[in-house]
């Protein structure tokens, strides 16, 4: 008996340790973003007032995908969001997009990845990107919510708590 009980325990090292050089070679191979930052909102959203982020300088030969990250809670009350997201280069040129996100299923189950109330939702942007002209490049971001036969965009919106976004290195 108390040699199939040393077994066991040499099997469960055995496990342990290979979990654990598992964990490292995930953790140490994954490749994270080359830029991101996020930004709380403390409240409502105004339409009136943009998320801004100031770029990091980033590699003028690369290319790269973009995404906006975003995190909403229950009190979100739509099923999609629209952005006006705008990159703003070094030397004035403005590039900007309207862009609309499924935030939930028809059922209102939402999209997203969090536990209970909190889901973080990582929203394609671009694809293939570069960063030709180095540092000084802007990203803003303003929603542009409106109900369904209403003149007036949602002035407040609720449930969005943070703004922010990740830039990822393509075949780096």
């Amino acid at each position: 008996m108390a040699m199939r009980g040393a077994k066991t325990e040499r099997k469960m090292r055995h496990s342990w340790w290979l979990f654990c050089w598992g964990a490292l070679f995930v953790v140490g191979c994954g490749q994270g973003p080359a830029a991101s930052d996020v930004a709380p909102l403390n409240g409502p959203w105004n339409a009136y007032e943009s998320v801004d982020f100031e770029l990091p300088a980033l590699d003028s030969l690369a290319q790269y995908s973009a995404q906006i990250t975003l995190r909403n809670t229950n009190n979100y009350p739509y099923n999609n969001l629209f952005l006006i997201v705008s990159l703003t280069h070094p030397h004035g040129k403005v590039q900007t997009d309207t862009l609309e996100y499924r935030m939930a299923y028809p059922d209102g189950t939402w999209l997203g990845v969090g536990v209970g109330s909190i889901k973080d939702n990582l929203l394609s942007y671009r694809e293939a990107m570069s960063f030709e002209e180095g540092l000084g490049y802007q990203l803003s971001i303003k929603h542009a919510l409106r109900n369904n036969g209403a003149a007036q965009g949602v002035s407040l919106l609720e449930g969005i708590t943070e703004v922010g976004y990740q830039i990822h290195e393509l075949n780096p």
